[in-house]
């Protein structure tokens, strides 16, 4: 039996440089495939994956993801070629539609047409890392100016129907959050003809929950329940939404109503289903459930967990 694949994957509210740097040195260590940095209102996820790539031997380093919202086609296909470089090749670029909260009230720019706006910037970005002139150029179009990079990895963050298939259609692989193992598999089996008819290979899922591990269930559930009340209460419409449309409504109405950073034991089955959390061997039966659907099951990384708690959270998680 070979061992599962994992990845690890921290949320755009987590902000201790410090942290994220051992973190990626631990996971590195432990053999870890991926370690996944997302970008939001804080960090530069860019200048962290450098880092990252030079601090590291062997892990892959993914933007996961980076906003269509705050760069441009051509920047992203920069820093794409360019982190590709630092790290001997080591770089998976992460793209994904986010959220109108991000776009439109730190970027200022209108969220309109996401989907269709995904599409444009995978397009554009790979056109761009094949060699090929700015689609968005005016007058004479211009090249990346750096050598090629046509087979450069490109993941697409996506939950929704539309945004789904832009990963179906354009992308290496599809790293999406909050959706139901049942649905993953549905997904899985209506995009496999998706992409034999496109002459696509297969598409790279990347899933898995917000993990906690403590010595303490109470406490481990706690920690847990507390990165996702946030993303269902303060993250903006779309994961309240995504998840009520996979028959968790009610659950959702309930956290929205508690006390912040609440779950309450009635709306328990998001946790059941988001979350692995409690000690070394609960956490590890309970990734083994996310291995059985996806291709890299990636253990979460709840924002402001203490450091012995991700010590022990990626200790558990470890591909052993």
């Amino acid at each position: 039996m070979t061992n599962p694949r994992r990845s690890v994957a921290l949320t755009p509210m987590e902000v201790r440089h410090d942290v994220i740097l051992d973190a990626a040195r631990l996971a590195d260590e432990l053999g870890y495939e991926t370690i996944s940095v997302a970008e939001g209102w804080g960090l530069d996820s860019a200048v962290v994956l450098a880092e990252i790539a030079a601090s590291t031997r062997q892990i892959k380093i993914c933007a996961g993801v980076f906003s269509i919202w705050g760069r441009s086609a051509g920047t992203i296909a920069m820093s794409a070629a360019t982190l590709h470089d630092l790290s001997g090749g080591r770089f998976i670029l992460g793209l994904g539609a986010s959220t109108s909260a991000l776009a439109q009230g730190f970027h200022g720019v209108p969220y309109e047409r996401p989907a269709a706006r995904l599409r444009d910037y995978t397009l554009a970005v790979r056109a761009l890392l094949r060699g090929e002139p700015s689609p968005a150029g005016v007058g004479r179009a211009l090249k990346l100016g750096q050598a090629p990079v046509p087979d450069l990895p490109i993941w697409v963050a996506a939950s929704g129907d539309r945004t789904v298939r832009v990963a179906a259609e354009l992308a290496d692989g599809w790293c999406p959050i909050y959706l139901r193992r049942d649905r993953l598999r549905d997904w899985m089996a209506e995009l496999a003809p998706v992409r034999e008819a496109a002459g696509l290979g297969p598409l790279t899922l990347a899933a898995g929950p917000f993990t906690v591990v403590d010595d303490d269930p109470v406490r481990a559930r706690e920690l847990a329940a507390v990165c996702t009340a946030t993303y269902l209460s303060a993250m903006g419409e779309i994961y309240p939404r995504v998840v009520s449309a996979q028959g968790l409504g009610a659950e959702v109405e309930l956290v929205r109503a508690a006390p912040r950073g609440v779950v309450p034991e009635e709306a328990s089955a998001l946790l059941t289903e988001f979350t692995a959390f409690g000690t070394d061997d609960d956490v590890r039966a309970q990734l083994s459930t996310w291995d059985k659907v996806t291709d890299i099951t990636s253990v979460g990384i709840p924002p402001g967990l203490p450091w012995a708690n991700i010590e022990a959270t990626l200790r558990a998680g470890a591909p052993i």
